[in-house]
Formats: structure tokens, sequence, C-alpha cells
């Protein structure tokens, strides 16, 4: 059941459940929360602390995000890693929690990395799937650009739908179509959201040189499959100053948590098992 919390000018959906290690789960865009069920089904002795971001799931997106920061759509609105950190700070502080640990997917990584930006002090530690730390290359700029143009032009259904042939590993699109008909029913972001949302994404930082300060340890799972993030562009990743483990999921495409889910959670519970205690 959701629990909601006000952070800034939004009110923000979140889950609490479990007993042990608090640990946050950072969902992918266009998903939400839910993106976790499959793998939390197969992961114990943990407290799963799983938000909705902004205009995600049954979280607001608020009125006063930041405009003209991304030059080839100046009037786009931005939703910022940023602005992310500071949401997931806020639920930090609501729940009284000073430090945890923190699992995230595509954006999710990208929003903990502005975090460690900000706060490494509360980070315990920090599993990446299907994230990197690049900053977006001019290529993805063309296509946000036309992503935002096809949100305003009210065709957000279809930018959906190739995300979901594109995205989800072909491995996973073949032999289990049931999984691709479920991610897509969970795309329900608003034009207003996805602008946002891509706007964020193209103007996040470059995160290469934040990855050789973290002194916690790292995990890092790639999907083979996966056209959005490449395992190359993970091991990145191995440049952190703190115990670092890397692994690739061949079969997973960008939602390999979600696809591969008990494989998924056997890699993140053995790695948890060093904050036991």
């Amino acid at each position: 059941m959701n629990e909601f919390f006000t952070s800034g000018d939004a009110r923000l959906a979140y889950q609490d459940s479990g007993l042990g290690l608090p640990v946050f789960f950072l969902h992918p865009t266009p998903l939400d929360g839910e993106f976790w069920r499959p793998m939390l089904g197969h992961l114990a002795g943990v407290r799963a602390i799983v938000p909705d971001f902004r205009s995600h799931g049954a979280s607001a997106l608020g009125t006063g995000l930041p405009v003209g920061l991304f030059a080839p759509v100046p009037d786009a609105p931005a939703l910022t890693m940023e602005q992310l950190a500071d949401d997931v700070f806020g639920l930090m502080d609501h729940l009284e929690l000073p430090q945890a640990v923190f699992v995230g997917c595509s954006v999710g990584g990208y929003a903990m990395l502005e975090m460690f930006r900000q706060a490494p002090q509360r980070m315990r530690g920090l599993a990446f799937i299907c994230s990197k730390p690049q900053p977006d290359a001019p290529a993805n700029h063309e296509k946000r650009i036309a992503t935002i143009a096809q949100a305003r032009a009210g065709a957000g259904s279809t930018v959906f739908d190739g995300m979901a042939q594109t995205l989800i590993g072909a491995t996973t699109r073949r032999a289990r179509p049931e999984v691709v008909r479920e991610l897509r029913a969970r795309m329900t972001l608003t034009a207003d959201a996805l602008v946002a949302v891509q706007t964020g994404l193209a103007v996040r930082p470059d995160s290469l040189p934040t990855v050789g300060t973290i002194r916690v340890p790292v995990l890092s799972i790639a999907g083979g499959e996966d056209p959005g993030v490449t395992p190359a562009e993970m091991e990145a990743f191995r440049a952190a100053q703190g115990t670092t483990e890397s692994h690739v999921l061949p079969e997973a495409g960008h939602f390999a948590a979600y696809e591969w889910p008990e494989k998924t959670a056997a890699l993140v519970g053995a790695w948890l098992r060093q904050f036991a205690g």
C-alpha cells in the first residue's frame, strides 16, 4: 500500500516493507516503483523502501520545475537529477534514516550519482542496474528532441510502444511476451511528465568524475541485450575507490531486474550480505 510524503511542491508516494537493512530501490522511467515487485519477491532480509519518482506511479509532478536548461527545446521544463536526489533525501528525512544502501535502475542510478555528489555520508553502498555514469550523447539528444515533440503532439502512446519493443531484451520479447505486456501497461506518464523526464535526462551531468570519488561498495549489473546502457559503458564503475563487483546478464535488456528477477535478486542479495550486522 502506498504511503505519502511532501517534497517541495509535490506529494510523492512510496512503499516501505520488510524488516532488516534499509535499502532504497529507485526505479527506471517510464515505469514506477512496481518495477521492483518481482525482484523483491526473491529478496529477503531487507527493509525495502520503494519511492515513485515525481510524475511516476502515484506521485505528482509538481509545478516548479526549471525551464531553459535544454537549449534545443528552451521552453521544456526539466525533471533534473538534482530534483530527484532532493526528493529521495526528503524521504530519508521523513523516515528518519541518516544512512541507507541504494539500488537503482537507469534513471534511478543517475539519481544515486547525484545523491553521492551531494551527501556521500548518507550512502552505505550503491548498486547500479542498467545505469551508467556517462552523460547523454549528442545522438541521444536528437532522440529526446523527437520524443518531446511526439509527447507534445499527443503521441506518447507511440513513444511507449517503441520503448517496450526496444528497451526490453530480445530474448524476453521472444520467449516471454507477457513481460512486454506487463511493462508496457506500467508506462503511463502524462505528456507533461514525459517532456520533463526527457529534458532532465538530456541535461544530466557527466558523472564519470564522481565515480572516482566513491569509496563505498559498488555493484554493477548490465544487460547483455540492453541497447541504451551497454556492458562496456558500465565498466566505468570499476574506477570507484571502494570495492567493486560487476556482472552481465547476457539475455537481459534495459529492464533486467523485471525481465530476470530471480537472477538479479541473487546477485543483489549476495552483495547486500556485506552490510549485515
